[in-house]
């Protein structure tokens, strides 16, 4: 495995408790300063660019755009203070197989993978690939974008999460939808070796039944959890990413 030299490492970390990520200043007269502004942009970047190989995301197939736009969500709901716990990021990357392991659950203070998993998409969302997502009740399809964790409770399917979309449009209806966090057996390994690609979920991030009770007590109480796709109309119109 390829090491991280030491100065990345002192960098990224000093960067973070510094709080180095900040939002361009605004002069007297309501005008941005456009060169402290592209300065914010070019540091984030810098930022950006160690914290993903400090996290050592690139043999786990997380890719840096997808972790782009995940750390710029968390910083944003940090800084408005909307993550009651923002010591844990949840990234799924519904671009990649769900053959692949697709989730990546982030210590934020640790500045470490915790574990990568499987997660299920919506059955309507698409068979191997995730490639159609809706916000609409009934629809068995995934949602994009931001959400808090909440808490937990037992149902069909065990121990649940529930979650809030916090984007209006994209995944604001979640909790009506009981959009949750829950095992299921149609995910691991096993399930890989007599199947083409992961089982699928009503809407729901599913994860494999034995790791649940594990990841759902890491992530509940307020923690972000971001699903991500390159799908433009998303990145283009979050209210989120484009603050």
């Amino acid at each position: 495995m390829k090491l991280i030299h030491p100065i990345f490492i002192y960098c990224a970390v000093f960067a973070w408790l510094n709080l180095a990520w900040i939002t361009p200043q605004r002069l007297k007269n309501g005008r941005t300063n456009t060169t402290h502004k592209l300065s914010v942009a070019d540091s984030l970047q810098k930022q950006n660019s160690l914290l993903y190989q400090l996290f050592n995301l690139e043999p786990l197939g997380l890719s840096r755009k997808a972790f782009d736009y995940a750390i710029k969500g968390y910083r944003l709901l940090s800084e408005k203070r909307l993550l009651a716990n923002p010591g844990f990021l949840t990234i799924c990357d519904f671009s990649q197989s769900s053959r692949n392991k697709r989730m990546y659950l982030l210590d934020m203070t640790e500045l470490k993978v915790i574990l990568t998993t499987y997660v299920a998409h919506g059955r309507n969302s698409g068979g191997e690939y995730a490639t159609k997502f809706s916000n609409r009740p009934e629809s068995l399809q995934s949602s994009l974008g931001f959400y808090t964790t909440s808490g937990t409770y037992y149902g069909e399917h065990g121990l649940s999460l529930r979650m809030k979309g916090l984007e209006k449009g994209y995944n604001d209806k979640a909790f009506a939808r009981n959009i949750v966090v829950h095992g299921a057996q149609y995910l691991g390994d096993k399930w890989l070796n007599q199947s083409d690609c992961m089982g699928r979920s009503f809407g729901c991030p599913a994860i494999p039944q034995e790791q649940s009770a594990q990841i759902i007590d890491i992530i509940k109480d307020g923690t972000c959890l971001f699903i991500y796709h390159p799908t433009i109309n998303y990145l283009q119109h979050s209210k989120i990413l484009n603050d």
